[in-house]
């Protein structure tokens, strides 16, 4: 997996910020229904530094395939699931828009081809700092 943002994808902007918000984190469930109707068509592909949950084997074994949509993803994230050095990357027709990476439990790095999906994020999540 590659977890160093010097190997983001061209053309994608990012922001960064941390997963816990006093005694609530942040999991990939709630970024995935924070991206709205922009995530929906999107095809992901996961994978797990760690697993921490029988889910993680499941979300890579779909990402092995040609990937799984949005709503899938969404319902191996749910309920509660926190990652521990995770990449989720969305794609629309073989090209990555969207790349979601989770480190250590402590912050979350998102990159993305669309400014708006930054600008709800910064929204919802005030501690945000560009990458």
């Amino acid at each position: 997996m590659s977890l160093d943002a010097t190997e983001a994808e061209p053309g994608l902007k990012g922001i960064t910020f941390p997963a816990w918000h006093g005694k609530h984190y942040v999991t990939l469930a709630e970024l995935l229904v924070r991206l709205g109707s922009f995530g929906l068509d999107l095809t992901w592909r996961v994978e797990c530094d760690e697993i921490v949950d029988p889910r993680c084997v499941e979300m890579e074994r779909r990402s092995a395939d040609a990937g799984m949509d949005t709503l899938t993803l969404l319902s191996l994230t749910t309920p509660f699931l926190q990652l521990i050095n995770a990449e989720a990357r969305g794609f629309a027709e073989d090209k990555v828009v969207l790349v979601l990476t989770e480190f250590d439990s402590s912050s979350w790095d998102v990159r993305a081809v669309d400014e708006r999906v930054l600008s709800e994020l910064r929204h919802h999540y005030p501690g945000a700092k560009d990458l």
